[in-house]
């Protein structure tokens, strides 16, 4: 889909430029599942971020946002990949390239670790979509950042989101939500071949 005229800043570049966006975004690592593929982001899917943000969907991402915030939440994860080999994945359908939501492994403002989120679209949901990404993304970020675990925070209301961590392997920390001044439930994710070591967050 092409960006409104009215949104020059989400029109893709041209040229050179477009040359140089291509090859950086070549050096996403793109991982492919059963069903899925999960590659670099283009400018073309921030509509579908948007409209995801923007709606009622967002209500457990702080949400909804509006526009530009919307914006700077994609172009803050994009960006990850540049500052630290980390960051958001568009993930389409394999067969149909149809774009199905997004994963990301991300260090936010105030973060302390890494954190493995993900959101889909209404039409993607209930069909193990997310469980797969999530999946996939995890197995990427243990291997290559080397670390020990990540987590995931969900809204106590979002079961649906909780039951995506489940079914990924991840199990409730509970020591590690106790150091928020709010509610949320953290999930946190080990290594596919770990038994969890949960004995040190139970």
């Amino acid at each position: 889909m092409n960006a409104p005229s009215a949104y020059p800043w989400e029109a893709p570049a041209t040229g050179t430029a477009a040359a140089l966006s291509a090859r950086l975004g070549a050096l996403v690592p793109r991982i492919e599942t059963a069903r899925l593929v999960l590659r670099a982001p283009e400018l073309r899917d921030f509509e579908c971020y948007a409209e995801i943000l923007m709606s009622d969907r967002a209500r457990y991402l702080d949400g909804p946002f509006d526009r530009e915030g919307a914006w700077q939440d994609f172009t803050q994860y994009v960006a990850g990949w540049m500052l630290r080999g980390a960051g958001v994945w568009t993930v389409e359908d394999r067969t149909d390239g149809v774009v199905m939501g997004f994963v990301s492994v991300a260090m936010e403002f105030g973060d302390q670790e890494y954190e493995l989120g993900y959101m889909l679209t209404a039409a993607a949901e209930g069909r193990g979509i997310a469980t797969e990404a999530v999946t996939a993304a995890r197995s990427f970020a243990l291997d290559t950042h080397d670390l020990p675990s990540l987590v995931s925070y969900v809204d106590p209301d979002n079961a649906r989101s909780a039951k995506v961590a489940q079914r990924a392997g991840a199990r409730r920390d509970e020591q590690a939500e106790s150091a928020f001044d709010k509610p949320v439930h953290v999930y946190r994710h080990f290594p596919s071949d770990s038994d969890g070591g949960m004995e040190a967050y139970a």
